[in-house]
């Protein structure tokens, strides 16, 4: 897939640059694309939260490991977030490299807070689904799930359902992202077609951004929570793990190292087994730190090349979308590019930006995972160590 993905980058950039009329009136191939990734969004999300909280065995587990685990979690990625964001605002990659204007207009979403906070209960969840509204339905969701928690046996029913629904849903979504070569091969060429090449030789100062941003969360920020909180020693925690975190540097995948991120807790990290058993798992269905970080960078990148620029307001509504985005789309495959479109809908920028930036996807993706599982390694470490 990735070699298909690089060619389609190279074919996207000779027939966006010799033929610009071919690949503007081909856009919408691209955009049938983005179209497509859009269409999952809701269902991976309710379905993503509604079983990570339910698989918990009862409302008393959800009392003690339970919200110290998504606690840690949902800071961890907050964290991350605003690292990013920060990061973003001193180095601003991508100021100079403003592209032509988008095929729709861009409309700058603006953040009262009083609005905004009422925006999260949603009066009626069948309108909010239908508008696409995420973060409302987010919060119904949390709270559903919580209460299914407490109707015994017939949670089982619920759980079910949402079981198959998530399973549905991760085959459409690898059927989906089969078809990124051809999608990204239109959506290049139309962009290219557009605006030339020089938004694609910009993308080192991106990336570079994206790398320190990773570094620091990974080296300073979890390892002093670890010691605050945790009481132990990172980095020499670190060496007990590593291998879990090679792989999944090899891998690019949470799940995949999942096995192996379990027994090495267990085995070499002295993480009780019912707390690896149980923190490790749901890190790797809801927390993603890496990804939450290059996702709000990313978000910001792209407003720069749309010309937009995002105040406090706006930053903040990436901070929040990019926060609770990540548990609904963390254990499926192209999660980073459905949470992509989410962000950007979140504050009126256009999605076939998106394109730009997956020519360095698959390298940067290699280092956001390793930090996901990194910080999945952490939290087992640290819940255990708070709870003995």
């Amino acid at each position: 897939m990735e070699n298909l993905t690089l060619l389609a980058i190279g074919l996207g950039v000779v027939l966006g640059y010799f033929f610009p009329d071919l690949s503007l009136s081909l856009s919408f191939i691209g955009e049938a694309y983005i179209a497509l990734l859009k269409m999952l969004i809701l269902p991976i999300v309710v379905a993503s939260i509604y079983i990570a909280i339910t698989g918990l065995a009862s409302s008393s587990e959800l009392k003690s490991v339970g919200i110290k685990t998504f606690a840690y979690y949902l800071t961890t990625t907050a964290l991350a977030v605003t690292l990013g964001l920060l990061i973003f605002n001193i180095f601003d990659p991508g100021a100079n490299a403003q592209l032509r204007p988008p095929s729709t207009p861009i409309e700058k979403k603006e953040l009262d807070i009083g609005t905004f906070l009422l925006s999260f209960i949603p009066s009626n969840i069948f309108q909010a689904l239908s508008k696409g509204a995420i973060l409302p339905t987010i919060f119904f969701t949390i709270l559903f799930a919580i209460a299914s928690l407490f109707i015994g046996q017939k949670k089982e029913i619920l759980y079910n359902f949402f079981d198959a629904i998530n399973e549905a849903m991760m085959v459409m979504a690898r059927w989906i992202v089969a078809l990124t070569p051809i999608g990204v091969l239109f959506l290049i060429a139309a962009t290219v077609g557009k605006s030339g090449l020089d938004p694609l030789l910009e993308l080192y100062g991106y990336a570079l951004t994206v790398l320190f941003a990773l570094a620091l969360h990974a080296l300073l920020i979890l390892p002093a929570l670890a010691y605050l909180i945790g009481r132990f020693n990172p980095y020499r925690y670190f060496t007990t793990v590593k291998e879990a975190l090679l792989i999944a540097f090899s891998t690019a995948s949470s799940s995949a190292t999942l096995p192996v991120s379990i027994e090495v807790a267990e085995e070499r990290g002295g993480v009780d087994k019912k707390i690896a058993g149980f923190v490790l798992p749901l890190g790797a269905t809801i927390n993603m730190d890496g990804t939450a970080l290059y996702e709000s960078i990313a978000v910001m990148y792209i407003a720069n090349l749309a010309g937009v620029d995002l105040g406090l307001s706006q930053q903040i509504l990436i901070f929040l979308t990019a926060t609770f985005a990540s548990i609904g789309a963390a254990g499926i495959p192209g999660a980073g590019l459905i949470m992509m479109t989410m962000i950007l809908d979140s504050v009126g920028l256009p999605t076939e930006y998106i394109a730009l930036i997956i020519a360095v996807d698959r390298f940067l993706d290699m280092f956001r995972t390793s930090i996901n599982v990194w910080g999945d390694l952490l939290g087992a470490k640290i819940i255990d160590r708070i709870s003995r």
